[in-house]
């Protein structure tokens, strides 16, 4: 029997919450816990992973019958690399200070297993369309998850978000959660929480899958 074939949407929507690439498939750790010590940042680095992710997954698909098997690593790490060339000059012009928040971590996304490993496992057996589609989820999964953390971060570590003062003056600061620390702590609650829904979910379906068979019987 034939597999059911999913849909580009549904390649849109893994990457949002099943798949989810830093809460689920926990990848793409080291921009995560490094540079989402404020929102700002962490949006900035989603925002970059996504463009790559996008750009990447489109050229690998479209040349995927062209470039030879035993040189497909080097192709597509060639091609993530150009691209994140892009990204680099592109937030230098937009603001230096952004640029030099995100430091070498920009340059690092050539090397980000996230977007290796959707070229290798994905873009390189779809089409243009899905390859999109699937890049497009997982930069947007992943750009949400560096959010959640930076709000967290900055929110108790400076008492800001986007550099607007959150409390009232005499607010104590957790200095520890705008220090590298501090992405572990930050990354500890969100999972622990994705943890919740997801067995929650799954109770509920559970317990609506029994009902339904005694229903049948």
């Amino acid at each position: 029997m034939a597999l059911k074939q999913t849909s580009p949407t549904d390649e849109f929507i893994k990457g949002l919450w099943r798949d989810n690439p830093v809460f689920i498939q926990v990848l793409g750790m080291c921009p995560a816990l490094a540079v989402s010590n404020t929102a700002i940042n962490a949006l900035a680095m989603g925002a970059a992973t996504t463009f790559v992710l996008v750009m990447a997954g489109l050229s690998v698909s479209l040349l995927r019958n062209f470039i030879p098997r035993e040189a497909r690593i080097v192709s597509y790490i060639c091609i993530i690399a150009t691209f994140v060339t892009c990204v680099d000059y592109a937030i230098m012009a937009i603001s230096i200070e952004l640029h030099r928040a995100l430091g070498a971590f920009i340059a690092l996304i050539v090397v980000n297993c996230l977007i290796l490993g959707r070229s290798e496992a994905f873009a390189s057996k779809n089409n243009p369309g899905r390859a999109v589609m699937d890049g497009l989820g997982m930069g947007v999964g992943f750009t949400v998850a560096l959010f959640l953390i930076g709000v967290v971060r900055e929110v108790l570590g400076s008492g800001t978000l986007f550099g607007v003062d959150m409390f009232a003056d005499g607010f104590q600061t957790w200095t520890v959660m705008v220090l590298p620390s501090g992405g572990f702590f930050a990354m500890a609650i969100w999972l622990l929480v994705v943890n919740w829904i997801r067995q929650r979910q799954a109770d509920a379906e559970k317990q609506a899958g029994e009902q339904t068979g005694e229903a049948a019987s």
